[in-house]
C-alpha cells in the first residue's frame, strides 16, 4: 500500500516522525509531503494566486512553503507518480475535537482534500496538557490501533466508503496504568468557550478555556479528556 502523510505542524514536528515510524511497517511506500512551517489553525485554506515553493528533503519527502491543504493538493497533482491508498495528517500538537476544531484545523483540512478526490484518510490528533511528558513513540503505536481498528475483516483501514474519512484523538492521561481503550463517537457540537481581554487600547488576547470546554456524554470531546481514544466519522 501507498500513503501519502501530511501535518500542519511543519515537517520537522515530533508528531509527523512519529507517526511515519510507526506506518513505516505496515505501507509499501510513504510519501510525507507537509508545510515547511508551523500552519496550525488555519482551516482549508489553499493558495491560488502565487506561486508555491517547495523543497526536496529526501526520498519522497518534500517540505511545501503553503497550507496543508496546499500539501496535499501539490502531492496529488504534481508530485506522486500514483495516487496513494491512504492519507493520513497528523500527529498533530493538540486535539482536533467537536465540530469547533473541525473546521479550524489544518490537519483535518489535508485529509479533507484527499476525501474529495475519493482517497480515505484519518487525521491524527494528541489532546496534550500543559506540563504533562508526551510519549511519542506510544502515540505512534496508538495511532496504528486505532487505524487497525476501522476495520471489520482485520485487515487494517478496509471498511471505507469514498469521500469518508475519521478524527482520531489521543488522550494524555496522568498515568499509563491502564491502556486507552479505542472508542467510536460523535463529534462534540457545543462551542468552545471563547474569550478575550483587553490589553492596549486597540487590543486584545484571546483566552479561551481549551480544557473547560463543554461537552456531552459520549462525545469524542468527552471520550477524550475521559481518559480514551476518540475516533469519529466525517464526511465531504
Amino acid at each position: 500500500m501507498r500513503l501519502l502523510l501530511t501535518n500542519d505542524d511543519g515537517i520537522d514536528a515530533e508528531g509527523l516522525a512519529a507517526l511515519r515510524s510507526a506506518c513505516e511497517p505496515l505501507f509499501d511506500e510513504i510519501w510525507t509531503v507537509a508545510p515547511a512551517s508551523q500552519m496550525s489553525e488555519i482551516g482549508h485554506r489553499v493558495t491560488t494566486s502565487s506561486p508555491l515553493r517547495y523543497e526536496e528533503r529526501d526520498t519522497r519527502t518534500f517540505a511545501i512553503h503553503g497550507t496543508p491543504a496546499d500539501c496535499t493538493r501539490i502531492a496529488l497533482a504534481h508530485l506522486m507518480p500514483e495516487k496513494p491508498d491512504w492519507i493520513f495528517a497528523g500527529i498533530n500538537h493538540g486535539g482536533n475535537l467537536g465540530r469547533h476544531d473541525f473546521v479550524i484545523s489544518g490537519t483535518v483540512a489535508a485529509v479533507r482534500e484527499g476525501a474529495f478526490a475519493g482517497i480515505p484518510g484519518i487525521a491524527f490528533s494528541h489532546f496534550m496538557k500543559r506540563g504533562l511528558p508526551l510519549d511519542w513513540p506510544i502515540a505512534g503505536e496508538r495511532c496504528i490501533r486505532a487505524f487497525a481498528d476501522l476495520s471489520d475483516d482485520g485487515k487494517p483501514g478496509t471498511n471505507f466508503s469514498p469521500g469518508e474519512f475519521w478524527t482520531v484523538n489521543l488522550p494524555h492521561n496522568e498515568t499509563e496504568d491502564k491502556e486507552p481503550e479505542v472508542v467510536f463517537c460523535p463529534q462534540e457540537r457545543h462551542p468552545l468557550l471563547v474569550g478575550y481581554e483587553q490589553i492596549g487600547d486597540t487590543e486584545v488576547r484571546y483566552v479561551g478555556n481549551y480544557h473547560e470546554r463543554p461537552r456531552r456524554e459520549g462525545s469524542d470531546v468527552d471520550v477524550c479528556f475521559g481518559g480514551d481514544i476518540a475516533v469519529s466519522q466525517a464526511s465531504v
